[in-house]
């Protein structure tokens, strides 16, 4: 059987006119700056996965997360969630432990985005930078 998938690469959060806002507030969060910076699109390397900018916006008919949660893993979900509160985020799921010692949160960016953290005690944390 060929494999068809690679594996995830790259998150895509939409955040309108606002593209300059989020790269500086993104850069705060994650601590570094990105490795691609175009008007168009700006990207970081984030433990060897692409969290992706982009200006334009997919429009009223639509939310931003249509279903859709993205978890980044960090060492301590809790510590997590409550930086990104402090750096701006707004609170949609608090902190709570889903099975096997997992535990798991979301915020709202600055923009309306999900952005989900992840403690899960079965994986190492990758490269990069913590959340």
């Amino acid at each position: 059987m060929s494999q068809h998938f690679l594996g995830l690469r790259t998150v895509g959060y939409r955040v309108g006119d606002k593209l300059y806002q989020a790269k500086m507030w993104y850069e705060r969060v994650l601590g570094f700056k990105p490795y691609f910076d175009e008007p168009f699109y700006v990207g970081f390397n984030v433990g060897g996965f692409e969290l992706g900018l982009q200006p334009d916006d997919p429009g009223p008919e639509q939310t931003r997360a249509n279903g859709v949660a993205v978890f980044w893993g960090v060492a301590k979900c809790g510590e997590a969630y409550e930086r990104l509160l402090a750096l701006g985020a707004s609170p949609a799921e608090p902190p709570q432990e889903v099975g096997g010692g997992i535990v798991v949160a979301t915020v709202r960016d600055p923009f309306g985005n999900l952005f989900g953290v992840i403690e899960n005690p079965h994986f190492q944390v990758g490269g990069g930078a913590s959340v």
